[in-house]
């Protein structure tokens, strides 16, 4: 029988990522992801409930989830689902299920202005351009030729300006107030 197994979250981060290191050096970092669904109850009240979901990641994606994430930042992960399973200090049989993170994507504005994170908890991304030049490969040139120079960032696209929009009838709410989920 064939199976799938793939999950897509967003949410935002319970905790600061928790590094540590597997005894082959590969870095694996820990983190929280808190995800909300809101819906109204039958009274017509407005409900939200958390789903509070562990993830873990593994190498390169691990460093890089350490460095720029912090507690309360957006997140989208893709994973897959995996149990663990072990045995506490009593003996009992202990399992959870766990994301393990295979791609993600930061999600939002940066926050907090630079790499250091300072007070106050902001700790934001890198600046695009500076995650750019990271990713840019060393090309290397044939033997007896000139090394060839990197590629300079490309400018930070700017936003066209759009004329205020018009309302019209997908504007009006829906009959019975009740809110499309997407």
């Amino acid at each position: 029988m064939a199976s799938y197994n793939k999950v897509i979250l967003m949410g935002n981060l319970t905790r600061d990522p928790q590094m540590s290191y597997l005894p082959s050096n590969t870095a694996v970092v820990e983190i929280g992801l808190a995800v909300n669904h809101k819906y109204k109850d039958q009274a017509g009240n407005q409900q939200e409930k958390v789903c509070f979901v562990d993830c873990r990641a593994f190498g390169r994606r691990a460093e890089v989830l350490n460095q720029y994430m912090r507690k309360g930042n957006p997140l989208l992960v893709e994973g897959r689902l995996e149990l663990d399973q072990w045995q506490d200090k009593e003996g009992q049989n202990r399992s959870k299920h766990r994301i393990f993170i295979e791609t993600f994507s930061f999600v939002g504005a940066p926050q907090g202005g630079g790499q250091g994170g300072g007070g106050g908890g902001g700790g934001g991304y890198a600046p695009q351009q500076q995650q750019q030049q990271q990713r840019a490969p060393q090309q290397q040139a044939p033997m007896g030729q000139a090394p060839i120079p990197p590629v300079p960032p490309a400018p930070a696209p700017t936003a066209p300006q759009q004329p205020a929009p018009q309302p019209n009838a997908y504007d009006e709410p829906m009959p019975g107030g009740e809110e499309i989920p997407f």
